[in-house]
């Protein structure tokens, strides 16, 4: 899955998107682009940009695999891209665009089943604009409606041999990155950074990254259930604190208890004990 999320800054450092305020004054922004797989909570790839750059070009970034299908946003439709796909034997599914040009070739049978939700299933041809000319691509359309939001979804994508229905569920899941950026903006600092310049605003940011991943391993590595957002706050207030992070987390009611080792440790500390 891959999608990207905004960033905005105190400054125009970065090319802000967006109409501009009455006040005349716009606020800078950085986008950033994250491929995360499916069963992974971490990103698995980060590109930064300015706001005002089009979703699509991370497109040019990737480099598609064999045997994997992506998932993403009608923000990402470029034809051009997903004929790359084809050829490098990866599937997608992302949502058709409200204006998108194409041409029905083929009606597929529908089987009656009441709760699938498929409404039609068709196979489309679209052109694709290349540097040598224009060409054509055939492509699926499933349209779905979701009875629990009551709305009508129009799904693209280039695998011809999964039912209808699972194009819909794989899209579905696209909503774990969102949950990502979710976690990201609501734990971490990212509205007040200590520097004015791009590249310390980059550095800020992948060390909120890096952060997320070590308490992610953290919280998987422990048997007693903690909330993410609680092991954040528990981490920030004892930053400075010396004591052993996980045996703490296991039994935090207990008196935390200094081994022999801790010991030693401590006296690197000019024989202070806390």
């Amino acid at each position: 899955m891959f999608d990207s999320t905004v960033i905005s800054l105190f400054q125009d450092i970065l090319k802000c998107v967006g109409r501009t305020p009455s006040n005349g004054k716009r606020k800078g922004g950085i986008k950033v682009h994250t491929v995360i797989n499916v069963d992974e909570p971490v990103p698995k790839m980060v590109w930064f940009t300015s706001a005002a750059t089009h979703d699509h070009a991370l497109l040019k970034k990737l480099s598609p695999d064999d045997n994997t299908i992506y998932v993403f946003d009608k923000g990402y439709n470029d034809y051009k891209a997903f004929k790359l796909f084809g050829k490098k034997g990866a599937g997608f599914v992302t949502r058709i665009k409200d204006d998108a040009v194409y041409k029905v070739e083929q009606e597929l049978h529908v089987e009656e089943c009441i709760h699938s939700g498929v409404l039609e299933d068709t196979i489309i041809e679209v052109t694709v604009k290349e540097d040598d000319g224009q060409g054509k691509l055939m492509l699926r359309k499933v349209v779905f409606y979701d009875r629990v939001l009551k709305r009508k979804f129009e799904f693209l994508t280039n695998l011809f041999d999964l039912r209808p229905d699972m194009i819909a569920a794989l899209y579905k899941i696209r909503w774990q990155i969102e949950l990502l950026f979710r976690q990201l903006k609501g734990n971490f600092p990212l509205k007040y950074f200590l520097g004015d310049n791009e590249n310390a605003i980059k550095i800020q940011v992948y060390c909120a990254l890096i952060v997320n991943l070590l308490l992610t391993v953290i919280q998987k590595r422990l048997k007693r259930p903690w909330a993410f957002s609680n092991l954040v706050s528990f981490c920030r207030i004892h930053l400075f604190n010396y004591l052993h992070l996980i045996k703490f987390l296991e039994n935090p009611e207990r008196d935390w208890q200094r081994d022999d080792q801790d010991l030693e440790m401590l006296t690197l500390f000019r024989g202070a004990y806390f």
